[in-house]
């Protein structure tokens, strides 16, 4: 008998007829003798509806009180997932994150995860129960409902797969796996069938909807099995797992596209030690990430700095720098909502040499400027005009040849 833990969407549970759908699921992996712990997100479209009303009050919402609000949306789902398995006859029984509880900091909003109790799970499985869990919620220490970011159902998921030492986790979601691209902007992309974590993780950084940065970040550190798979068909999924030879074969596996991207830009700052710590410390405590950092080389003792942060921390972090522009003695600050980011990922960078430079001269034939980069050992971004998105991954794919079969 194996314990596998399922996390499903919130396409795959946006409709009661859908939900019947991932009950069925369940069911039948029930039926097959394993223990079922199940994960799901809150309906499709919920969670948006929910901070476009507290927008409607104020653009930037208390934050403990916005995850108050938006954690609603998976208590909905799971009661009806509850109530839809006992009504085919299954015993069921739903928890919020704080009734395990599932334990994480105060980052409200973007919560990370330090303990889930499991006894309350595996008790209900002993007694043959299938065990249906909010994801993307939690509690902290002060008893505060907290949230995990978007996609924290997928840190759910991995996190309580991790807890309970399961045989295998799988992530439900519209779509059948991991691609090369997304298909919908490159219908020629293939499914990868296998992805070594550290390239997951590459992809979750840079713009990947299929898995979120911090589930993968888990399965990785806790070495849990991992498939991505569609709620819709019997396809096989992608495994994502720790790494092989064969996945340096090729230089570039896949090409992600970020169009959730901003820019802020200080000009003029006069060219002191300690104005990058002070103007980054303040922005790590108002816990707004920072991506791509440029700072250009002095000139009459002033300097500008331009970074990247997710589009949706746009107004949280201009209200930072407003804070701090004083004290480092700006002369200018803008933020720009008009840029994308997009990479090329490959283990088998390590080992092929000339990829930077195919990748600049690719986008350079079509007039795609490249207004940043950032490099790792398996990875490549470029920071371009938002409108050339699309034609960037769609050039890049081609160049790369990831049409071929993997």
């Amino acid at each position: 008998m194996a314990v596998i833990v399922q996390k499903y969407g919130g396409t795959s549970v946006g409709a009661l007829d859908r939900i019947a759908n991932v009950a069925r699921r369940v069911s039948a992996r029930k039926d097959q003798g394993n223990d079922l712990v199940v994960v799901v997100s809150a309906m499709a479209g919920e969670t948006d509806r929910l901070i476009n009303l507290a927008k409607e009050i104020t653009p930037i919402p208390n934050e403990r009180e916005m995850d108050m609000l938006v954690s609603t949306g998976e208590q909905v789902s799971i009661a009806l997932l509850a109530i839809t398995l006992e009504s085919m006859g299954y015993k069921a029984k739903s928890y919020c994150g704080w009734q395990l509880p599932l334990t994480t900091d105060s980052a409200f909003g973007a919560a990370r995860v330090t303990n889930i109790a499991t006894d309350k799970i595996s008790e209900d499985l002993a007694n043959g129960v299938i065990v249906i869990i909010a994801g993307f919620q939690g509690v902290d220490e002060n008893g505060s409902i907290t949230t995990l970011g978007r996609g924290g159902s997928d840190t759910s998921a991995v996190a309580v797969a991790a807890g309970l030492k399961a045989d295998l986790c799988e992530i439900y979601t519209d779509v059948d796996g991991v691609y090369t691209t997304d298909p919908n902007i490159v219908p020629e992309a293939k499914k990868i069938p296998s992805i070594a974590y550290e390239e997951m993780l590459e992809m979750a950084s840079l713009g990947a909807k299929v898995l979120y940065i911090r589930a993968v970040e888990f399965a990785m550190r806790h070495k849990v099995p991992l498939i991505v798979r569609s709620s819709f068909n019997d396809n096989e999924g992608t495994l994502v797992t720790e790494e092989s030879s064969d996945m340096e074969n090729k230089s570039v596996r896949a090409v992600t596209c970020s169009t959730k991207e901003a820019k802020i830009t200080f000009s003029g700052i006069p060219d002191v030690p300690g104005t990058a710590s002070q103007l980054f410390g303040a922005l790590a405590e108002a816990n707004v990430i920072v991506d791509v950092i440029i700072q250009n080389s002095s000139e009459e003792g002033k300097t500008d700095i331009s970074f990247t942060l997710p589009l949706a921390d746009l107004d949280k972090g201009l209200e930072v720098c407003r804070g701090v522009r004083e004290i480092l003695g700006a002369e200018k600050l803008a933020g720009s909502k008009d840029v994308a980011k997009v990479s090329i990922i490959g283990l088998g960078m390590r080992s092929h040499s000339g990829v930077a430079s195919r990748m600049f001269a690719a986008l350079a034939r079509e007039g795609i400027n490249i207004e940043m980069i950032s490099t790792s050992e398996i990875k490549i971004s470029c920071v371009i005009q938002k409108k050339y998105a699309e034609l960037a991954v769609r050039v890049l794919h081609d160049v790369f040849e990831l049409e071929k079969p993997l």
